[in-house]
This record gives C-alpha cells, sequence and structure tokens, in this order.
C-alpha cells in the first residue's frame, strides 16, 4: 500500500521540539521521508511563537534547520524565523506542518492566556490559509509535571482543547493521544528523551499519512 504522504513536498516549522538534531527534526523529518515525501524542509527556532512566523524575528534560544536527507544544520543564537508567506511562496509545499503548544501554554502562569494565544494562532492559520496550502497542526505532548517550565498536565490539557477549536482550517494532531501522562521520559518536564522523541515522531508520521490534510495535498 502507498503512503497518502508519498510525493509530497513538505515544510515544518516550530518551537524547540525541532530544534535540536536528536528532537522532531530528526525522528519526525526522517519518518515523512521513509513514508516517500519528494523533499522534507524543517526548520525549528526555540522559543519562538506562532506569530513570530509572520516576519523574521530572532530566537531566543538556538535554533535548527535540515533539508532533505542532509543532517540537520544547528544555528544556535543567529537562528531566526522566516516568514510564512516567503517560504510557502518559494518552496510552494503540499502540506505544512506546524509544531506549537508548549510556547503558548504559559505553565507558570496562574491564567492561560487565551486572548493572546487566540491572536498568535489564528494569524499563522489565516497566513498559510490565504495562500490555499494544506496544513497540519501539531499539539503538545504530555511530557512531565513540573521541571523548568513548571509543566502541568491540566494546562496542557487547555492548551490542547485551544488549539483543536482554533487552528482549523489546519487539520489538528492530538499528541495527548499518542501516549498516556508520563509515560515518556523527560530531561526537564517539557523536552523528551531520545526514546520519547523517537515514539512522538512516529505516531505524528502516523497520524500524517492518516490526516484528511494529506489526503488532501496534491504532490507535484
Amino acid at each position: 500500500m502507498v503512503s497518502l504522504i508519498a510525493g509530497l513536498t513538505i515544510l515544518i516549522i516550530g518551537d524547540s521540539h525541532l530544534a535540536t538534531p536528536s528532537y522532531l527534526i530528526g525522528s519526525l523529518h526522517d519518518g515523512l521521508l521513509r513514508q516517500g515525501a519528494k523533499s522534507v524542509h524543517t526548520i525549528g527556532v526555540c522559543g519562538s511563537t506562532p506569530a513570530e512566523w509572520l516576519t523574521a524575528t530572532p530566537g531566543s534560544c538556538g535554533g535548527a534547520e535540515r533539508i532533505g536527507s542532509a543532517k540537520a544544520v544547528v544555528q544556535g543564537k543567529a537562528a531566526t524565523t522566516v516568514p510564512i508567506s516567503a517560504l510557502i511562496a518559494k518552496e510552494k509545499p503540499d502540506l505544512v506542518v506546524l509544531v506549537f503548544g508548549d510556547t503558548m501554554a504559559a505553565y507558570t502562569q496562574p491564567d492561560f492566556p487565551k486572548t493572546w494565544a487566540w491572536q498568535q494562532t489564528t494569524s499563522l492559520v489565516k497566513a498559510i490559509s490565504s495562500t490555499n496550502t494544506k496544513c497540519a497542526w501539531v499539539g503538545p505532548a504530555w511530557g512531565s509535571e513540573g521541571g523548568k517550565y513548571g509543566k502541568t498536565y491540566p494546562r496542557v490539557q487547555l492548551m490542547s482543547k485551544f488549539l483543536e477549536a482554533n487552528v482549523p482550517p489546519c487539520q489538528y494532531i492530538d499528541s495527548l493521544k499518542f501516549a498516556k501522562p508520563g509515560q515518556w521520559a523527560t530531561m526537564d518536564g517539557q523536552h523528551f528523551t531520545q526514546a520519547g522523541y523517537n515514539a512522538w515522531g512516529a505516531a505524528i508520521t502516523q497520524a500524517l499519512a492518516n490526516a484528511p490534510a494529506t489526503k488532501g495535498a496534491t504532490g507535484k
């Protein structure tokens, strides 16, 4: 059976989960290539939020970029976002995959910044949908409670439900369905060990292979 990903040109952008070679820029990127994607281009900027991809915005903690089967290039403090409009115009992807959630959840704040998160989310979705490009939004995974970023399970659930309601017409990929809370070990509550990123990348790849957004992408 031929994968629905076969022949597609895929662009992946997001936050720190894509910004280190052993993270999703490794496992997810490789998974899509194994499924037969024509090309995969991944750009991760640590700490970036969705609206920061509307204009070139310097990253706060590094980043990385990977094209095709080449190794990821770590950009360090020089990392910056690239406007999504420019990326789509240049690469004409069949599918854009967005990996955002933890950077918007404000785990250490008592209240979820709903209005700000709505502005962040809808502005990027609108920019992509205006180009008639198919898209999929990967929500946050459970991680571990506590740690450097103060992650909590109630807040990550709230973040996930918020994204599910606000990212259409992008397809929502609910990462909370891929594992039980705490099942994937983390280094700091938010970023996984290698085994966790391997499992998450494989689960996202499988979800994309069955997603309506992928079925609607054409392949060139």
